[in-house]
């Protein structure tokens, strides 16, 4: 009796299973192209482990139910993408980082950065067993003047095409522990989480009228300097520097030339 197995048999056996392996292959790759198209790769975990409850709820909030969250594509990871296809990005700090994800996003879809502004900020400080041990109100409050000190280091992200920047007037809490290991200058108290806690309203900006519209109270043509913007505003002078600067840089208003050592702008 043969007991070698059959070669051509074997082949034959070999041939289907790798032909099915191949099948399986074929659909997966299609199914992940399908979805890179869509919204490129998903995963929970990029990106969010620093990530601060004010930060999420917000991510959350302006993504949508329907949208997704921590999307990665075009070598970047995108807060959220709505699903109708706009980025959401929620910015806290310096809009400096976002100068080439903003640029690389753009060329897929609309992009939305969330800009959150502390109008209250309330802090609240406990021991290391987690017992509140005082609260207190913090003396500085936001407004939506707050935007330029994020631009500084990008003031032509807002000339980007497609790109529109929301501020959100907000309430947070700041949770901080006694523990030691924070800052001299917070004698030793370390800052663990901010959440939101009030929702006031938000500020849409997309195009160079919305700037002009919210920050230069001033007529076409009409002639203004530092001083008199600062004045009209009501903001301090250091802030409308900064201000005019951005607004410079992303053409929404020009420099004609100077009075004395004073720079005059019109829009």
């Amino acid at each position: 009796m043969n007991t070698q197995p059959n070669s051509k048999g074997l082949l034959v056996k070999a041939q289907k299973i790798n032909s099915k392996k191949n099948l399986t292959q074929r659909h997966k790759g299609a199914k992940n192209t399908e979805k890179i198209k869509k919204a490129g790769k998903t995963s929970v975990s990029i990106g969010t482990k620093n990530e601060s409850s004010l930060h999420k709820t917000l991510k959350f909030r302006y993504t949508g139910k329907s949208g997704k969250t921590e999307v990665e594509t075009e070598g970047f990871v995108a807060d959220g993408i709505r699903d109708d296809g706009e980025f959401i990005e929620v910015q806290t700090g310096s809009f400096g980082p976002l100068k080439k994800k903003v640029k690389a996003f753009v060329s897929l879809g609309k992009v939305r950065i969330i800009h959150p502004i502390a109008v209250i900020n309330t802090i609240e400080v406990y021991n290391t067993k987690g017992k509140l041990l005082y609260r207190r109100k913090s003396p500085v409050r936001g407004s939506h003047w707050d935007i330029f000190e994020a631009l500084l280091s990008a003031p032509e992200i807002p000339l980007i095409k497609g790109l529109t920047i929301e501020l959100t007037l907000v309430d947070i809490t700041e949770k901080r522990i006694k523990d030691g290991k924070g800052s001299w200058r917070r004698k030793g108290i370390s800052k663990q989480d901010k959440l939101l806690s009030a929702y006031h309203s938000s500020i849409v900006l997309s195009k160079k009228s919305d700037y002009l519209k919210h920050f230069v109270p001033f007529k076409k043509n009409e002639e203004f300097t530092v001083s008199s913007h600062a004045e009209k505003t009501g903001i301090k002078r250091h802030l409308s520097q900064k201000a005019l600067y951005v607004l410079t840089k992303m053409k929404a208003v020009k420099r004609i030339g100077k009075k004395s050592n004073a720079w005059v702008y019109v829009r």
